[in-house]
């Protein structure tokens, strides 16, 4: 599709009106114009798109808002319907994909330095720009990704945020072979996380809240699955907190071995109390942080998804029921991950 000039179409778009409690109703579905795409952009007929925890803090304002009305969804799959007159990556047709970076100034020495998810002027799909909570988005060809034919558009869709992010975390982990992973907190992104560890011969313990996902843990192939205060069966190598909660930081420090690592890998996390340097510090446990992810862990894990397909359990919902999936989100109602599907 062209859109022929002199002519005005609309799709339909969830935009975060008033950040607030879910009961406030944040989320307002509206009409607005389709515009053609930038030299470097890309317009795309929205398939799928991942309901994320990142679009749950931006809706009740945990995230300060980067623009008013802004779309949520960083998770897009769809077919690009327009290309702008500088892309040579993607062609009228393609299956393509958007994630959570959605631009960076590529000159700044993070930029230079292969660092581009530390950019000082880095842009987000869905928090700066209007995501995939809609029938069509536009986005910068240079920050999206092929996509194979085959796979479902539900299951694709939760890769490109929750698996990346979780590549991301794992690799900031410096997981040994064959070590013993600690997962806390066991949603889209996590169980997407312990088959990718489980694929490379990790040795995964899951901690979560949840006896459902506890469960869903122990069919993936998890070693044990316990209450996400428990101790874990044996000491860790490293951990990764996906739950976002301070509380649990000194927990799973706790639980390391000597020299291992704690991954926080949430956009959000509540306060973490009070450290004991001896009992969660000492002994060379490090503490890291994780922010965002660059476009080359966008296509390592891809890569990685691909010869190791992952089973995504998916929740559908229909795109007019987005506000639906984030409240379900939040009362933690999701096993597995959110995606809402083009109607």
């Amino acid at each position: 599709m062209a859109i022929p000039r002199h002519e005005t179409l609309s799709t339909t778009a969830w935009v975060v009106e008033r950040p607030g409690p879910l009961d406030s109703f944040p989320l307002r579905r509206v009409e607005r114009p389709i515009t053609e795409p930038r030299a470097r952009e890309i317009l795309i007929e929205v398939a799928a798109c991942g309901v994320c925890r990142t679009d749950l803090h931006l809706a009740e304002g945990d995230l300060v808002p980067h623009r008013p009305r802004c779309t949520p969804g960083h998770e897009i799959v769809g077919r690009v319907l327009q290309a702008g007159s500088a892309v040579t990556e993607f062609t009228p047709g393609d299956r393509v994909g958007a994630a959570w970076l959605a631009g960076t100034c590529g000159t700044c020495r993070y930029c230079r330095a292969d660092h581009e998810n530390l950019c000082p002027y880095s842009r987000y799909t869905g928090w700066d720009l209007d995501g995939g909570y809609a029938g069509h988005t536009t986005v910068d060809a240079r920050f999206a990704y092929p996509l194979p034919e085959g796979p479902a558009d539900e299951e694709l869709a939760p890769l490109l945020c929750a698996g990346i992010i979780g590549y991301r975390a794992l690799e900031r982990t410096d997981l040994p072979p064959g070590g013993r992973l600690g997962i806390y907190g066991f949603g889209a992104s996590a169980h997407l996380t312990a088959q990718l560890a489980l694929s490379r011969g990790a040795v995964v313990h899951v901690l979560t809240r949840s006896e459902e996902a506890q469960r869903l843990a122990l069919e993936l192939g998890a070693a044990s699955a316990r209450g996400a205060y428990d101790s874990p069966p044996e000491p860790l190598d490293a951990a990764i907190l996906f739950a976002p909660v301070g509380d649990l930081v000194p927990v799973a420090l706790a639980a390391l071995d000597r020299g291992g690592t704690l991954a926080v890998a949430g956009i959000h996390l509540t306060d973490i109390p009070g450290l004991n340097y001896d009992r969660h510090l000492f002994q060379e446990r490090t503490l890291r942080s994780v922010t965002a992810n660059t476009r080359a862990d966008g296509r390592a894990y891809l890569a990685e998804a691909a010869r190791n397909r992952p089973t995504v359990h998916v929740q559908r919902y229909a795109m007019s029921r987005a506000d639906t999936a984030l409240a379900d989100l939040a009362a933690d109602r999701v096993t597995g991950v959110a995606v809402l599907i083009a109607e």
